[in-house]
């Protein structure tokens, strides 16, 4: 995702510069375009109704956000310094990926599948492994071990210096960040079903851990100092101030990042409550509707006969019975959440 390591440093990075750098990256491109143009061509040969939020997510958004961290200036710089490559990798790991799943691929793609490998591909997602690796505790660690892994391994340092490595690295935070996101939007069939207050809690375990790395790289010695070292850059912030700088973009912008997908929660948990709220409704509407359509249908007495007397001949009026209880009334949730109605 990266381009390949420059032997001396860019010019000084000024707000010009950040407005008109670029890198013609020909690997990001042609992944961009194809991914682009792959699902256009697939809206196009599924026809029907697509929601429009969805195709603005996964292009502009998703596909957006990705050329903006590796064409612009922040590609340009990301080789030079720490701070620009953190901008990067946050946005790799927590922006391109929520756009990406919120585009619903997977389901595009299930509707574009003939039905025999429609069946294999919904067999897979069924199946126990994927239950198993999709488990709240798996996705936790594939969303927060990675920059773990990035900067506090000699990884960090190979993807400044090696062009594959460094596609290797990109290639594997939106990998990883796909997957958390997949399985905790649920736009998209997944394996599991977790409560979305599950995903909540994940999301404040990655603030912390968000400030633990920035604590540590704050705090902490600097690193690849051997590779800034021979940039022999002469502008600039200094190799210590700059990885502050980064620090605080991997620490305030991965949650900041984390702040539309907690919306994005919030709303799908509001509309998943009023669904449900609606088919509680029709359930007991329909309760109600079979228990009055049971009932027998009250009876008069028959008119007393010529000279006898209806206070000691006509039968006594039977004592009311109670009511029968409706099956929602011994609920231990909805007898408190409804009441019978009038």
């Amino acid at each position: 995702m990266i381009a390949a390591l420059a032997t001396t440093a860019p010019p000084p990075l000024t707000l010009l510069r950040a407005f008109t750098s670029w890198t013609p990256n020909p690997g990001v491109l042609v992944a961009v375009i194809a991914a682009g143009g792959g699902y256009l061509a697939g809206l196009r040969r599924r026809g029907g109704a697509w929601p429009r939020a969805r195709t603005t997510a996964f292009l502009a958004g998703g596909l957006g956000s990705i050329l903006l961290v590796t064409v612009t200036f922040v590609g340009v710089y990301a080789d030079t310094l720490f701070w620009t490559r953190a901008l990067q990798n946050i946005v790799l790991l927590m922006v391109a990926p929520m756009f990406l799943a919120m585009g619903a691929p997977v389901t595009l793609l299930r509707d574009l599948l003939p039905p025999g490998p429609r069946a294999r591909l919904g067999a897979i997602r069924r199946s126990r492994i994927a239950y198993l690796a999709t488990f709240p505790v798996v996705v936790t660690v594939v969303l927060i071990a990675p920059l773990f892994v990035v900067y506090l391994t000699p990884l960090y340092e190979q993807s400044l210096r090696n062009g594959v490595a460094a596609a290797l690295v990109g290639l594997g935070l939106l990998g990883c960040g796909f997957v958390y996101f997949w399985t905790r939007l649920r736009i998209d069939p997944t394996p599991r079903t977790d409560a979305y207050l599950v995903t909540v809690g994940i999301t404040l375990l990655e603030v912390v851990s968000d400030g633990a790395l920035g604590l540590t790289l704050w705090l902490g010695p600097l690193i690849a100092p051997d590779y800034y070292v021979e940039l022999a850059r002469t502008w600039g912030p200094s190799l210590r101030v700059d990885q502050v700088i980064g620090a605080g973009v991997l620490w305030i912008g991965g949650d900041l990042a984390g702040l539309p997908f907690l919306g994005a929660i919030m709303l799908r948990m509001l509309r998943e409550d009023e669904r449900e709220a609606a088919r509680v409704d029709a359930e007991l509407d329909a309760a109600e509707a079979a228990h009055a359509t049971a009932m027998p249908a009250a009876t008069a007495a028959p008119p007393a006969g010529p000279g006898e007397q209806a206070d000691q001949d006509a039968p006594a009026e039977p004592a009311e019975q109670p009511r029968p209880r409706l099956w929602w009334e011994d609920h231990p949730e909805l007898s408190e959440r409804f009441r019978r109605r009038p």
